[in-house]
């Protein structure tokens, strides 16, 4: 049985199993949820993916943690929060992060999951400020980020996106703890 961090409404939030894999698989190489990133990934690439999600979870007791719908137990994609993995001026930080398969987007499922990944965060990791960002172009996202509560920041070239590539402006969201 996985563990389950955060329930919603509709929603589980949880380690990632086996069965996950191969639709995590499926939604890396689909090109429109990965629109706004510089490829789809590999099935190598994702199973080194996961790997990651799970070692980070294993070592801090958070991360990205695989999303999974109540109603029918469907695995849909990932929410959480993590250490942002570049320097920056906003750096080290505490990113929220999403991706969801095409099929679930509309349904207000990563605000869902984000409002509640933001109360865990804030209630009990305690953690000051959350951040989260994306391209510029990523408006879905981005929309995401201001109905949960985020503020704009500023605008950052990503580090790891080659210089002059499409997406490599992003905007940059925060939001802080309320004392």
């Amino acid at each position: 049985m996985p563990r389950i961090y955060i329930e919603t409404p509709r929603l589980f939030l949880r380690n990632w199993q086996e069965s996950d894999y191969q639709p995590y698989i499926d939604l890396n190489a689909d090109a429109e949820v990965m629109e706004y990133f510089t490829s789809v990934r590999t099935p190598e690439q994702t199973l080194a993916q996961i790997g990651r999600f799970t070692s980070h979870l294993e070592k801090y007791g958070f991360g990205f943690w695989a999303m999974e719908r109540k109603d029918n137990g469907q695995f849909i994609g990932f929410t959480g929060l993590t250490h942002a993995p570049f320097d920056e001026w906003f750096t080290p930080c505490i990113e929220i992060g999403w991706r969801i398969s095409k099929a679930n987007w509309g349904i207000g499922f990563a605000t869902e999951a984000a409002k509640a990944c933001l109360d865990y965060g804030f209630d009990i990791l305690k953690f000051n400020d959350i951040y989260s960002f994306t391209s510029v172009h990523n408006k879905r996202s981005e929309q995401v980020m201001i109905k949960t509560g985020m503020q704009k920041a500023g605008e950052f070239d990503h580090p790891d996106i080659e210089k002059g590539h499409p997406l490599e402006r992003h905007v940059l969201y925060k939001i802080s703890r309320q004392k």
